[in-house]
């Protein structure tokens, strides 16, 4: 069967993509490998609870999300903003100063940071804040560290606030990605909130998938190549189509169209608990100040989204970065880490499941983004869009794919 396009994957990307053909009339078939639709964005039920696979925020300032999703619907739920950063075995707040002015007056004086550095963060809000989302990509590029380095954050607060934030926004503690996903982060989470939706993460992809008719969408169905006017199929079938679009990861681009596309990403390991009470009361993000021990940031999803849980007990997840081959000794240390933060009753909280995610996002280590948007244009007749082609976020991801879809409709019709 000929289709006008075949879109090869069904993240963020891809459904973005399918959707532009839609709304241009053009016929396209959806393929995707795995049993579902939404890519790296999945949310799995276990014994009640919502198990987002790894730790993800949606952040509410995101330009093409305000344009391509309905957030009623999604029913956001903010987190506080600022930290509770663990700094000399205690925790110690921090707060937005623009949004919780009388609750930012107790975090002056504490030991994350100081005086200098809590007005360093106004200039760099004020920097971020200035010109267009554009604009963040055009400064020269540099490592988000030597940025912060030359905004004058003092050591003391790059380790302990920016390199466990940032590091776990980026998935680099080491703090090479490109500083201007630092200042388009930085004015992203400025200009809006970050939220979880009731239902999980994956409620996203599929409020896009909603739109598009069923019968354009096909689950279980491996493409192992490409090529002008076809994909084949794991199963031995061909698909024929004026264009493809390959909507896949870094990775899994690489080994479609070889290696002129970087298949170098950053990876995570999530571990979620099933906890009698929430060991912390706000719904915020904590944050690992100290550089001791496997967790980077932690947070209670259920107090930010009670739908994330049962009702009779907390969710509990703890984001570790990088992947390790020997899982049982990293939930033992992971535990270990929780008794310190929280007392021996966490190392008793319910194991109920763990993620790791070899390719979480794309590295964006200068000079990635010297380019800030990579072509969508791969060949004649083949085109690409993902989060690596524009830069590691939603907005990424979705951006490239209505830039693919464009590229299409200006190329065939």
């Amino acid at each position: 069967m000929t289709h006008d396009v075949v879109i090869v994957g069904g993240g963020l990307a891809g459904l973005c993509c399918a959707l532009q053909l839609k709304q241009r009339g053009v016929s396209f078939l959806l393929v995707e490998a795995s049993d579902g639709i939404g890519g790296r964005i999945r949310t799995d039920l276990v014994a009640g609870f919502r198990l987002d696979r790894g730790f993800q925020v949606f952040l509410t300032s995101y330009p093409e999300a305000k344009q391509r999703l309905d957030y009623e619907a999604l029913q956001l739920r903010p987190f506080l903003p600022g930290a509770l950063v663990r700094h000399g075995e205690k925790f110690h707040l921090l707060t937005d100063p623009w949004r919780r002015p009388f609750a930012a007056m107790r975090s002056l004086a504490s030991p994350i940071g100081s005086f200098a550095d809590k007005w360093c963060v106004a200039r760099l809000r004020s920097r971020s804040l200035h010109g267009s989302d554009e604009d963040q990509f055009r400064d020269p590029e540099l490592t988000t560290l030597q940025s912060l380095q030359d905004a004058g954050f003092s050591n003391s607060m790059i380790d302990r606030f920016f390199r466990p934030f940032l590091g776990g926004v980026f998935l680099d503690p080491d703090l090479r990605t490109s500083s201007r996903m630092l200042h388009f982060t930085f004015r992203m989470f400025s200009l809006g909130s970050a939220c979880l939706p009731a239902d999980g993460m994956e409620a996203i992809p599929r409020q896009l998938a909603s739109a598009l008719p069923p019968s354009a969408i096909r689950l279980n169905a491996r493409v192992v190549r490409v090529q002008a006017g076809a994909v084949s199929l794991e199963s031995g079938e061909q698909l024929n189509a004026r264009a493809v679009v390959v909507a896949v990861d870094g990775a899994a681009a690489a080994r479609l169209l070889g290696d002129a596309i970087s298949s170098a990403g950053q990876g995570v390991t999530c571990l979620y608990f099933a906890a009698r009470r929430p060991p912390v009361e706000q719904p915020i993000l904590v944050l690992n100040g100290e550089r001791r021990g496997p967790i980077n940031n932690l947070c209670v999803p259920t107090l930010v989204a009670p739908s994330y849980g049962p009702g009779d007990a907390s969710l509990v997840s703890a984001t570790v970065l990088g992947i390790t081959e020997n899982a049982e000794r990293l939930l033992a240390e992971v535990r270990q880490q929780l008794g310190d933060w929280f007392g021996p009753v966490a190392r008793d909280w319910h194991h109920l499941r763990s993620y790791c995610i070899p390719y979480a996002l794309p590295q964006q280590f200068p000079p990635a983004l010297d380019v800030p948007q990579r072509p969508v244009r791969w060949q004649p007749g083949v085109y690409v869009c993902g989060d690596h082609r524009d830069n590691a976020s939603i907005q990424g991801a979705m951006v490239s794919g209505r830039r693919a879809a464009n590229a299409v409709l200006e190329d065939l019709f």
